[in-house]
């Protein structure tokens, strides 16, 4: 819009005759203005080039009245360029000049004249003033979604590894007297946990995902999953040609798997667990089933809705079905596109 309005001034200086004079500061405005889009974010000399074209600006509005309607553009590039504090006030002196060069070259106050800078300076604050707002708020939001990012990061992987530990270690020392060997062979499989809870810390401050995904496939990381658990007794199935998924999939599926598991463990009382993950057309599927006490419920806590997060801020359906006495079953589905 500069450049243009610019283009417009030299113009009118040249026709109907030459004005050495206006096209001398227009080129002396467009060689500031140039110069201030390569100063980059360096704000002392931003300001001072700010300052200088402004009253480059305000002798080119002295000498003609096309230098005014400069004043919108400049408006728009003082409220980008300063801080609040300081970006209203130039440019309610922006205004003024404006409001006073218009007089000045009629030779008299007109109600147009005086509106049109003060209405355009009004636009203009509110644009950017609401711009800046909605990019605040955007931030603050980018801030709380990472922070529950990393919670539910936390909650899926150290806290499940942690709780692991804590079991492994109660059994272990119910053993130490009367089975040794058990005992041993329960805190050996502590100490894996722990290992592995530690190298899911180091990818979560990385911001890296989950470690059993770096080298393995969603269905071998599953299996993993299930061979690592010793009661209730678990089974691991694919149905269906494995494949490549979106982005972020495989991970909403494992941490949703990792956590069912972990709830089996923990509260079902369980003999039985299945984990299902399925390959369909158009969608990829996981089912996680235990024939335990059947008390979970949708309102179980930070965990499931973690679980059900996941799953929808990728566009697919979670539901959890459970009946005291009859054991819970939860499915999870996710759009995979055609199958190739």
């Amino acid at each position: 819009m500069v450049a243009a309005l610019l283009l417009v001034t030299a113009i009118s200086a040249i026709d109907p005759g030459p004005d050495v004079a206006v096209l001398v500061v227009t080129l002396a405005l467009a060689v500031v203005y140039a110069v201030g889009l390569r100063l980059g974010d360096r704000p002392r000399l931003v300001h001072a080039w700010g300052a200088l074209l402004s009253l480059v600006w305000v002798g080119l509005v002295a000498l003609t009245p096309m230098g005014v309607w400069l004043a919108f553009p400049l408006f728009f590039l003082a409220l980008d360029v300063l801080p609040r504090r300081i970006a209203i006030p130039v440019v309610g002196g922006l205004t003024v000049v404006a409001v006073v060069g218009f007089a000045h070259h009629r030779g008299a106050w007109e109600f147009g004249a005086v509106l049109g800078p003060v209405i355009g300076a009004g636009v203009a604050i509110a644009v950017v003033l609401g711009l800046r707002a909605a990019d605040e708020e955007s931030e603050r939001r980018g801030k709380l979604e990472e922070r529950e990012r990393f919670s539910r990061e936390v909650h899926d992987t150290l806290a499940q590894g942690l709780s692991s530990i804590h079991l492994l270690l109660g059994a272990a020392q119910g053993h130490v007297r009367t089975r040794p060997e058990q005992a041993d062979s329960l805190i050996a499989q502590a100490r894996e946990v722990a290992a592995a809870n530690l190298v899911e810390a180091r990818r979560l401050v990385r911001s890296q995902g989950p470690a059993d995904l770096a080298e393995r496939s969603l269905p071998e990381a599953l299996t993993r999953l299930a061979e690592r658990v010793d009661s209730p007794a678990t089974e691991f199935r694919v149905d269906g040609e494995p494949r490549a998924l979106p982005g972020g999939h495989d991970v909403a599926l494992l941490r949703v798997a990792q956590e069912a598991v972990g709830n089996a463990v923990r509260h079902s009382g369980a003999a039985r667990l299945a984990v299902t993950l399925t390959y369909l057309d158009h969608e990829v599927a996981l089912d996680v089933v235990d024939d335990g006490n059947g008390l979970a419920t949708e309102n179980g806590g930070f965990g499931l809705d973690s679980m059900r997060n996941r799953i929808t801020e990728l566009g697919g359906s979670f539901a959890l079905e459970s009946t005291p006495g009859h054991g819970t079953a939860l499915a999870a589905r996710l759009p995979a596109g055609d199958l190739q």
